[in-house]
C-alpha cells in the first residue's frame, strides 16, 4: 500500500538550522575578540625576530643599524616585511633596541 519514505521533516530541518545559528552567534564574537590578541602576539614575535637580526647585523658590521632600512639593504629583512602583521611600524633605537610604534 504505502511506501515508507525516509527523510527529514521541515520541522526537523528548522530545529537543526536553529541550533547551528545559536552556535554561530555564540562563537563569532569570541573569535573576533581573540583576533586582536593574535595580532599582538604576532607583532611581539616579529619584534623578537628583528631584535635577532639587529644582533646579527651588529656581529657582521661591528656597529648597530641606524634604521630598519639598513637591515633591508643588508639582506637581514625582506623589503615588504618591515612592519608587524597588524600594521604597527617598527623602529630601531640608538642602542639597538627594537621599538614598536603602535597605531602607526
Amino acid at each position: 500500500m504505502f511506501k515508507k519514505q525516509d527523510g527529514f521533516t521541515l520541522i526537523e530541518m528548522m530545529i537543526v538550522l536553529l541550533i547551528i545559528s545559536i552556535l554561530l552567534f555564540i562563537t563569532i564574537p569570541n573569535v573576533v575578540k581573540q583576533s586582536s590578541s593574535i595580532h599582538n602576539k604576532g607583532c611581539e614575535a616579529f619584534q623578537h625576530m628583528v631584535e635577532g637580526q639587529v644582533q646579527s647585523y651588529r656581529m657582521d658590521h661591528q656597529t648597530l643599524p641606524s634604521s630598519v632600512d639598513d637591515l633591508v639593504s643588508g639582506g637581514y629583512l625582506r623589503q615588504g616585511e618591515t612592519s608587524c602583521p597588524n600594521g604597527d611600524k617598527i623602529d630601531i633605537g640608538s642602542n639597538g633596541e627594537v621599538i614598536v610604534k603602535r597605531g602607526s
